[in-house]
């Protein structure tokens, strides 16, 4: 915009790919799911704190981005909606994931959600922080 450019749509308004989530091994969840859980809930927490604090946010790219306050509130108001209130990824978006896996590896089997994911100990963190999940 500040070149001369005129926004048509963001990124957010017409997918629901997963921005952000949590990848671990089978063996970690069933070793330590505690410590799976406590990462989950600091996630939660961090984005938490993104959507409720724009300006301290805005104040933590410019420091850590190096960026003027202009581009910092821009970048924040470009991805800050990006961010799942709960810890959730959207389904649609996980069966992106997974179809576009399936064409670069030339499968013919159908995957399911249940195949790739485990969503339990998301669950459980959103309980323990009076989340409702979705």
């Amino acid at each position: 915009m500040k070149m001369g450019f005129v926004v048509l749509a963001k990124a957010y308004e017409l997918f629901s790919y997963p921005n952000s989530g949590l990848v671990t091994t089978i063996k970690k969840i069933k070793e330590r799911p505690d410590e799976v859980r406590k990462v989950i809930k600091a996630g939660i927490r961090a984005t938490t704190y993104i959507r409720a604090n724009r300006e301290g946010t805005i104040q933590f790219l410019m420091a850590q981005q190096r960026i003027d306050k202009e581009m910092a509130a821009a970048t924040y108001d470009s991805v800050s909606k990006m961010f799942s209130e709960d810890g959730s990824v959207p389904e649609t978006g996980v069966r992106t994931l997974i179809e576009e896996a399936r064409q670069s590896l030339k499968a013919n089997r159908e995957v399911s959600i249940a195949e790739v994911t485990d969503l339990s100990i998301l669950r459980e963190a959103q309980k323990e922080l009076g989340i409702k999940g979705k």
